[in-house]
């Protein structure tokens, strides 16, 4: 009974998953690794002896605490994963906004050589009698 709980249980996981996918709710990058998790508990509530094969092969002698040591490591990695993505997404921040910092400049600085004088550039010309700019 348990096992049928847990397989319907990573069913519904699953599910929900592909729906936020299709969505687009989850970007497809995340979307693989909670599949592949969700896959890989499937198998493990679909065979539960596969686990007690595996703990003997690994030494373990309850099987429970490869199962803890599984998830805790999974966590870590995935904590390791957004950290590294939350570190990138931070430098692009950074970036952008010191671009968006020299752009507002720029137009302050050309707003107030439009207002002095009314020329445009700093090049004594009016706006009206700029040449056309050329076509390639």
């Amino acid at each position: 009974m348990a096992t049928l709980v847990g397989f319907i249980f990573v069913l519904v996981i699953l599910l929900i998953i592909f729906e936020m996918l299709r969505r687009r709710h989850l970007r497809e990058k995340y979307a693989v690794i909670w599949i592949i998790i969700g896959i890989g508990v499937l198998v493990l509530a679909a065979f539960p002896q596969l686990l007690f094969w595996s703990s003997g092969v690994l030494g373990v002698k309850v099987p429970s605490n490869l199962l803890f040591a599984m998830a805790i490591v999974l966590l870590v990695s995935v904590c390791l994963h957004l950290s590294f993505e939350q570190s990138q997404a931070e430098d692009e921040v950074r970036v952008l906004a010191e671009e968006v910092g020299i752009l507002r400049l720029k137009v302050l600085q050309l707003e107030e050589s439009l207002t002095q004088g009314g020329t445009a550039a700093g090049n004594g010309t009016h706006p009206e009698t700029l040449p056309p700019e050329p076509t390639p």
